[in-house]
């Protein structure tokens, strides 16, 4: 496996810690508001992009 690829797969990682802290604070009812919703819309697209790379790398 590439290092473009594990550095991905951190990435990936740090992001999905990322968006896990948003429903530990937000717990039990995961309600987020404005702000916080733009943090988990913001990190998704990161993941996203890192997912990607990972498809990239893994599967060529």
């Amino acid at each position: 496996m590439s290092q473009r690829a594990v550095d991905a797969l951190f990435q990936a990682l740090f992001l999905l810690t990322d968006i896990r802290s948003l429903f530990r604070k937000t717990a039990p009812d995961h309600d987020f508001d404005e702000a916080e919703r733009q943090k988990a819309e913001k990190t998704i697209e990161k993941l996203k992009k890192q997912v990607s790379i990972l498809e990239q790398e893994i599967l060529k």
